[in-house]
């Protein structure tokens, strides 16, 4: 069977953030494995950055960098623009969230949540897109190419369903899915939709990958709660949004800007 040459991106010229992450790694060997170039951004360099460049020396270039620092940025940019090597795909991936296991007071009730955890959250994940966008949009839009992917969440579109966690209210933890990455998550749609307006005729695509849930060896109670709730009944694994990451880097997408693309196993549905 002949593959449909709009969903090809060998080639392209990739920028990756958070690229040491469960996600961001699969999303960065998933564009290498189709044969586009990767430049890869994270804050610390670890064992799956390591990996990528082992296996991927000529394709995949690390730079350590803070998203929210703009300098960091700006001189990527300046070495890519120096070595003819443009970007023409932006995956904004980088995200900070309260994970389960942080300190107490960033998962308590909302009338107790830290304006410090709020700050911090909302600079990673909005200051740092915008700032991606800025910084290497800016390039896309002088070169008249390119497609930003800005990775938004389920929880930027409806309410976390705190009913998942009442397991650990009942064994007497004060537990809640903290606010500050549901609203820095629907900011992100917005982001897409302005941006996608202003570079339209840059021939600059800018959309949404709104996504759910992602497997990582959480605990039992919960993944039996998480299970329940969705329509497809499992958490999502790595694999299941590279698809979704290629078609909206290719040609195959082409027409779609300002999109929301929701693959969240139908959570949103019900």
């Amino acid at each position: 069977m002949t593959s449909h040459s709009g969903f090809d991106v060998a080639g392209e010229i990739v920028v990756v953030t958070g690229a040491g992450g469960q996600l961001g790694s699969a999303y960065a060997r998933a564009f290498l494995e189709c044969g586009a170039s990767v430049w890869g951004l994270d804050i610390v360099n670890n064992s799956a950055i390591s990996k990528l460049e082992e296996e991927y020396p000529s394709l995949f270039k690390f730079r350590q960098a803070n998203i929210t620092i703009k300098t960091d940025l700006k001189k990527i940019a300046q070495e890519m623009t120096d070595s003819a090597s443009l970007p023409t795909v932006l995956l904004n991936n980088a995200a900070l969230d309260s994970p389960p296991k942080a300190p107490a007071e960033e998962n308590g009730p909302f009338e107790e949540y830290p304006e410090s955890s709020w700050d911090e959250v909302l600079d990673v994940n909005l200051k740092g897109m915008f700032l991606c966008c800025q910084v290497f949009g800016r390039l896309m839009a002088q070169k008249r190419n390119g497609s930003i992917i800005n990775v938004s969440s389920i929880y930027g579109v409806v309410a976390p369903d705190q009913s998942l966690y009442e397991y650990r209210r009942k064994r007497g933890e004060n537990f809640y899915k903290p606010i500050a990455y549901s609203v820095s998550k629907s900011g992100v749609l917005n982001l897409s939709r302005y941006l996608a307006a202003y570079w339209a005729k840059s021939n600059v695509r800018v959309n949404t990958l709104t996504i759910s849930g992602v497997f990582n060896n959480q605990e039992q109670e919960f993944l039996e709660q998480y299970c329940s709730r969705i329509p497809i009944g499992r958490m999502a694994l790595p694999s299941d949004y590279c698809g979704p990451v290629l078609f909206l880097a290719s040609a195959a997408s082409g027409y779609m800007t300002g999109s929301n693309l929701v693959v969240d196993g139908g959570w949103t549905a019900i």
